[in-house]
């Protein structure tokens, strides 16, 4: 079994950060490991509070990883301060995994910031580099590209410029532009792809970006090329999504592991 890497934030509602990650890397067939950056006391309404772990246990943690596991790919999530945002790129350019997928955790669906500022630029400088894709959401794409995204083109000019950081490939997920569909844009080797799927009407979609991210670690830990990954990633989000639970008095989390309950519904 391929073994994936989430190095992210813990979050105590269970639908994002790394519990949501492991959750997605086990329904894409791979074994889900784990570095914590970062504990928030966080639910389906709010991030209430954060507290960042020592550099030293982050650095342990991922030492303890590679020390003893094959990583196939890892993705990182909340990376909250200059500090640890270096740590962690320190370690990478260590161990050299093949594959890395970067989210840039910069806030929560309650706008909670999980990135301080002063860290964005060590985002950018350090860390993108090494990632095979880097995959921001339309809110984090603006505030790295310094632009505003309103449309397809929008998203592929801000893609243009975050992609002058050095990454592999940057995948402007659009879930949150207008139109029928939801569309991603990837820039990859010079050429954009457009990622399309059924836009889900409902307000169950805590985790979104932490899940999809996931999945593309996932399917790219076993082979895929970045499109095919990006692609099989984009039709588990969108059943996720689809099927996502209504649990919590806020915003529910995806379902991750829709098909077994569809499974059992069909037995």
């Amino acid at each position: 079994m391929k073994q994936i890497l989430t190095i992210a934030g813990s979050d105590s509602g269970g639908g994002a950060g790394i519990q949501a990650d492991i959750k997605a890397i086990h329904a894409n067939g791979g074994f889900g490991l784990s570095v914590i950056t970062s504990i928030t006391a966080q639910n389906t309404k709010e991030v209430i509070r954060a507290f960042d772990v020592p550099i030293g246990i982050i650095e342990a943690q991922i030492d303890a990883v590679f020390s003893d596991f094959d990583v196939a790919a890892l993705k990182t999530g909340m990376l909250s301060s200059p500090a640890i945002v270096q740590a962690v790129a320190k370690k990478l350019r260590r161990y050299s995994p093949i594959n890395v997928v970067v989210d840039p955790v910069m806030l929560s669906k309650s706008q909670y910031p999980l990135l301080k500022p002063e860290a964005a630029d060590s985002l950018f400088s350090e860390l993108m580099p090494l990632a095979t894709v880097v995959t921001p959401n339309v809110d984090e794409a603006q505030l790295l590209a310094n632009c505003e995204i309103n449309t397809i083109s929008d998203a592929k000019r801000a893609a243009k410029i975050i992609s002058a950081c050095g990454c592999g490939g940057v995948l402007v997920k659009g879930g949150h532009l207008a139109g029928k569909r939801a569309s991603d844009v990837l820039l990859f080797d010079g050429v954009f792809t457009v990622f399309e799927a059924d836009r889900i009407e409902t307000k169950n979609t805590h985790g979104t970006g932490c899940t999809y991210s996931a999945a593309i670690a996932a399917q790219l830990g076993h082979g895929k090329d970045l499109i095919s990954a990006i692609g099989t990633a984009k039709d588990y989000i969108t059943n996720a999504i689809r099927f996502s639970l209504d649990i919590g008095r806020g915003q529910g989390p995806t379902n991750h592991f829709y098909f077994l309950e569809r499974c059992n519904n069909s037995a």
